[in-house]
Order: C-alpha cells, then sequence, then structure tokens
C-alpha cells in the first residue's frame, strides 16, 4: 500500500521508520522491505479506530527517541459504496474512524514531538473524492474534504514554529491496492492505468524534506508536487491534465 511505499522510501535515506497497522503479518511484510533497502524499523501492531491506541503513541515514541521528525498518515477506508439513506452508522463510523478521527489523535499526541525535531513535518494521504463528489462515494468523500480543511487549519497554527509544515497528497492517478482492485478502480496491480505507488511515496518524501516555507498548508496532487520541484519530467492526471478544485487550489 501507499504507506508501505512511504515507509521504504524513508528507511532508504536512514530514517528510522516506526510502522503501524492492524495485522503483524503486514507489519513485517514492510520491515523485510525497509531492511532490504539498508533501513531500520520499530513495529506497533495498532487499530487505527482504537483511539486509546493511537493516543499512546506519542508518549512511547517520546520515551524512546525524544523527538518525531516525520509523521505520515496513509491509512484510508473506503468504505461501502451505496447511496447515502442506505449507509449504516457502523460503516460511517468507521471512515470517520481511520481517515479523520485518526488524524486528529495522531495530531494531539505526535504535535509536541514534531515541534521538537529541527523540521519537523506531517503528511496526510487524501484523494481526489475529496474535491470530485461522485455518487456512493459520500462517506469516503465527506471525510477526505474535511481531511484537507484540517491540514491547512493546521497549517496555519503550526506556522509559528520555525521548520515545521503540515501538508496533503493524492494520487494523481488510482493507485492499484487491494482495496482499489476490490472496488474495481483499477483491474490489477499491474493495471496500465494505475498510478504506481512511488509515485506517492516520492511525493510524500518531497513534502517531508523540502522547505516549510514552500511547503506547508498545500494540498496537492502527487505527480503535479514532483513536477513543480523538478523531479519528473513527463507527468499526468489530476493536477496535470485537470486543475482541481477547492481547497486543492488554496
Amino acid at each position: 500500500g501507499l504507506g508501505a511505499a512511504v515507509a521504504v522510501e524513508l528507511g532508504k535515506l536512514g530514517a528510522h521508520v516506526v510502522l503501524t497497522a492492524r495485522t503483524q503479518g503486514g507489519l513485517e511484510e514492510t520491515d523485510d522491505a525497509i531492511r532490504a533497502a539498508g533501513g531500520s524499523a520499530t513495529l506497533l501492531p495498532l487499530d487505527l479506530k482504537e483511539g486509546e491506541q493511537v493516543d499512546a503513541i506519542g508518549p512511547s515514541l517520546y520515551q524512546r527517541f525524544g523527538r518525531l521528525d516525520v509523521l505520515v498518515h496513509a491509512a484510508g477506508v473506503l468504505g461501502k459504496l451505496t447511496p447515502v439513506s442506505h449507509l449504516m452508522p457502523h460503516d460511517w463510523a468507521d471512515a470517520l474512524a481511520v481517515n479523520l478521527d485518526a488524524a486528529l489523535r495522531l495530531i494531539r499526541t505526535c504535535e509536541p514531538l514534531l515541534r521538537q525535531a529541527p523540521a519537523g513535518r506531517a503528511v496526510f494521504v487524501t484523494d481526489e473524492r475529496a474535491r470530485e463528489p461522485l455518487a456512493y462515494w459520500a462517506s469516503y468523500g465527506a471525510t477526505k474534504a474535511a481531511l484537507e480543511r484540517f491540514t491547512q487549519g493546521l497549517a496555519q497554527e503550526l506556522a509559528q514554529y520555525e521548520g515545521i509544515s503540515v501538508s496533503a497528497v493524492s494520487p494523481s492517478h488510482v493507485v492499484p491496492t487491494p482495496g482499489t482492485i476490490h472496488h474495481k478502480l483499477v483491474t490489477g496491480m499491474d493495471d496500465p492505468k494505475g498510478e504506481h505507488p512511488s509515485y506517492m511515496a516520492r511525493a510524500a518524501l518531497l513534502l517531508a524534506s523540502e522547505p516549510a516555507a514552500k511547503v506547508n498548508g498545500r494540498v496537492t496532487y502527487s505527480q503535479q508536487i514532483l513536477k513543480e520541484f523538478g523531479l519528473i519530467e513527463q507527468a499526468g492526471g489530476r493536477g496535470i491534465d485537470s486543475a482541481g478544485s477547492g481547497y486543492s487550489q488554496i
């Protein structure tokens, strides 16, 4: 998935990566990839829907590391693609818990650690559905739209701290993952219409490393930001072929 791709890229650069996921198997697979790339990781199995588990992340990281350089929230729940009137409250609650509530709890527990870093960064993964509404995607789109406004409000609050930045990035094309394959957004992991996870990984890395003045508050697309900063020559999809709307243009 996207989180694993970002983690591997950070590991390649020498960062010690703290991985969170619900399943031990997924964590170990990503850990193997990070170590194969020359990096190191700490595995932290937890469910982002369990708020008390998320709240404990900050104290745990402080006790071991004293600071946090980069926070990436890449987990997402598509939820049930169904008419709004058919949405079950527990499905709505799941989407809110992972896509939005977890972002709040992560910031509440990790912001002090980001301020301890020389240039703390928070990067959130968003989606086109935040800016391009589509029938049956109301719960996912609503949570991602709220996440983008959350990102920009938080960015203004933290601008007072030198070097810190908060941003969000969306794929320019659908990224093949088990979830997007399940919902038939792509035909498989090798669908040529899909965007390789490396684009999102590189975009997140860019947002985590460029001067805060250039990226704080940005809500952008993967290929758009990579082309803007000269990391790729050819680009396409959202942010390139279509400019997007709403928060992505602020």
